[in-house]
């Protein structure tokens, strides 16, 4: 499989007001390893930064002025990305840039979809950590990924980055490849035999541990309105009223 780690930059948060794209990042995986290729690039975007936006990025008019233009550089770009399965963070954003600079260079250049797959690392970021903040730094700390020499956004960079991130976030993935296939398959030849008709054991609980359960609910209740733990509790009572009375004292 060969995947595009993908990073832009540009001019302002929106192409829909005229922003565009000064910057494009790729790192190349195959199988889900590095090749060593990237492609990279500055683009002369032909109009001015947002205010804020240089900043950013450390980027200026002055120093892009002499750089290619996007319909320069679009058949190469293209043909470093065509039919990989493109992994952007916040896609919407630079799917939404690239698509209008391959609008603008003609309609044969289609879109971004009809080329090539494209995984959301921000989507995927957010179903691991619900309610927590996923932008790319905040990943960074949270997989430890070293990113102490980003003082400035840059797409190369970037992409580089959110390839370590991706990696970290799909590491529980089963067909990843990393495994033994002879240490997996050793795994359904235990040394020794489980009679699954033998009866579990079960945990005796204190009072004095049942009176600390249900105050850590209480507050739960009170400030979540709802504590997940009376959802397993309300499906335990379905379960054991409906068992039949042998089963409830196996």
């Amino acid at each position: 499989m060969r995947q595009v780690i993908l990073d832009t930059e540009t001019t302002g948060l929106s192409w829909e007001r005229g922003c565009r794209v000064v910057e494009i990042g790729c790192v190349e995986f195959v199988e889900r390893r590095p090749t060593g290729r990237t492609f990279h690039c500055y683009i002369n975007p032909d109009c001015d930064f947002e205010p804020g936006a240089s900043e950013v990025t450390g980027l200026t008019l002055d120093f892009l002025s002499d750089k290619p233009r996007f319909s320069e550089i679009v058949d190469d770009f293209i043909a470093f990305i065509d039919g990989a399965e493109l992994i952007i963070h916040n896609a919407d954003f630079d799917v939404g840039f690239l698509d209008n600079e391959l609008r603008l260079c003609g309609t044969h250049y289609g879109c971004l979809t009809a080329r090539c797959r494209i995984e959301d690392t921000l989507l995927l970021a957010r179903k691991r950590y619900p309610g927590q903040r996923n932008s790319l730094d905040a990943l960074c700390r949270r997989l430890g990924v070293d990113n102490a020499h980003r003082t400035l956004h840059g797409a190369l960079l970037d992409a580089q980055l959110l390839a370590e991130v991706y990696i970290g976030l799909t590491s529980g993935q089963s067909d990843l490849g990393f495994g033994d296939a002879a240490a997996e398959a050793a795994v359904d030849e235990l040394p020794f035999e489980i009679d699954l008709a033998r009866p579990r054991p079960r945990v005796a609980v204190s009072a004095e541990e049942r009176i600390a359960h249900e105050a850590r609910l209480a507050v739960l209740r009170k400030k979540a309105g709802a504590a997940v733990w009376d959802r397993f509790a309300e499906a335990t009572v379905d379960v054991t009223r409906d068992a039949e009375p042998d089963a409830l004292t196996a």
